[in-house]
């Protein structure tokens, strides 16, 4: 039973790390949704994603999840009129970065909620444990 309920933790621990990485990849793409580039031909800043992948964790004999790869969005640039803007190219159009805020707020809302139940898991798990340890007494 001790062993079930230490791969349930190590399983939700797993979880937690992962989701926390997410969040920390939102945050990064909602600091940089309003910077350009100060050079007129560079790119500005380019959305990131991450991705993830079970892995078999022999020490708990379950599998786990943990971040495969924290990546680029090669979707294009939104430009934008600002002849003003020292980025702005001769047409007067600044590329903008590829971050769309309703789209990182959802996926942080759905990473918090991952995090969440991880979290209530591992709680469940630990209370178990402890009621274990109560009754062996």
């Amino acid at each position: 039973m001790a062993g079930e309920l230490t791969g349930a933790m190590a399983v939700s621990a797993a979880g937690m790390d992962a989701q926390a990485t997410r969040l920390r990849v939102v945050a990064q793409n909602l600091a940089n949704q309003d910077t350009t580039s100060a050079n007129p031909g560079a790119d500005p800043y380019r959305r990131k994603t991450i991705s993830f992948e079970a892995v078999m964790d022999q020490s708990i004999g379950a599998q786990t999840v943990q971040v495969k790869d924290i990546g680029t969005d090669p979707s294009d640039f939104p430009s934008k009129y600002d002849p003003a803007n020292p980025a702005a190219n001769k047409d007067g159009y600044v590329k903008t970065p590829n971050v769309n805020s309703f789209t990182e707020i959802m996926d942080m809302r759905e990473a918090e909620s991952s995090y969440s139940a991880n979290l209530s898991v591992m709680q469940a798990s630990r209370n178990m444990a402890n009621k274990t340890i109560d009754i062996l007494k």
